[in-house]
């Protein structure tokens, strides 16, 4: 699989706390296809027809209130994008974390409010 360029939007999330219903509605929508994260456990991976891979996830959400949609950009050095984002008026909403596959994260808020991810992937 081509790995995207840097610093493009590489992938998306969708958080819901309907991850049936919504896995339904776009994949009776747009055809995508969804299946649990081997990684991550309340994950779902979603792939397209055509696709290479997985592009985008379903986030399982407790509750309604953490229910939403945002993009994440693939990034050389997650640490420094945060330290950058931060200079540039933006706020860490979620700091640098590391997932089990080795796979580097973070959510930012942009100056309006915006949350949007940074990631490095892993092994």
């Amino acid at each position: 699989m081509t790995q995207p360029a840097e610093n493009t939007v590489a992938w998306f999330q969708i958080g819901s706390d309907k991850p049936a219903e919504v896995g339904k509605f776009y994949g009776d929508l747009f055809g995508w296809n969804f299946t649990p994260d081997p990684n991550t456990d309340g994950y779902d991976l979603i792939t397209y027809p055509g696709g290479q891979g997985p592009s985008g996830g379903v986030m399982h959400s407790p509750d309604a209130s953490a229910n939403h949609a945002t993009f994440v950009v693939l990034v050389r050095d997650v640490a420094a994008t945060v330290a950058a984002a931060e200079g540039y008026g933006g706020k860490v909403l979620v700091p640098p974390t590391t997932a089990k596959d080795g796979l580097v994260f973070a959510h930012i808020l942009d100056p309006s409010g915006n949350n949007f991810g940074v990631f490095t992937p892993g092994s």
